[in-house]
């Protein structure tokens, strides 16, 4: 019985390793995915020599910051269930702790980037978003 708890243990730490990889497999397959649909869609824009070449690359650049976003929960995800589940010593929570840090430091970079604000901020009703003031202003990014 006791050979039988261990190889089903080992069965289930297997399992739960190939989860986590998956997840950091499936995060990096939407980053690719991501980086490769907005760059044809700002290269199709250029083509057709659309209107607004600043407000295109303000896009461009939004749509990247979102993919960038939800990839960055993703991989967090994979770092929670392969140290809570695999590895739940001191130190490989502490070494998740500062993953989570250096990873929500990333978000909120990226959400000032995208958004034109912090995250806490709440977004004023009406308030033209970042791709629209930019594009009124004549900005250059």
């Amino acid at each position: 019985m006791g050979i039988l708890i261990m190889e089903s243990a080992t069965n289930a730490h297997s399992l739960i390793e190939v989860s986590a990889l998956g997840i950091e497999l499936l995060a990096t397959a939407l980053i690719i995915v991501a980086i490769i649909g907005a760059t044809a869609i700002y290269l199709a824009g250029l083509v057709r020599q659309a209107a607004h070449p600043r407000a295109r690359y303000t896009q461009y650049k939004q749509r990247l910051g979102r993919a960038l976003l939800l990839c960055l929960e993703i991989l967090v995800a994979a770092d929670i269930v392969r140290t809570i589940a695999l590895d739940s010593s001191v130190q490989s929570v502490l070494s998740l702790g500062l993953l989570v840090v250096i990873r929500t430091f990333l978000s909120w970079s990226l959400i000032l980037e995208v958004e034109g604000r912090w995250p806490w901020q709440r977004e004023e009703p009406g308030a033209p978003r970042a791709a629209e003031a930019e594009h009124e202003s004549g900005g250059v990014y």
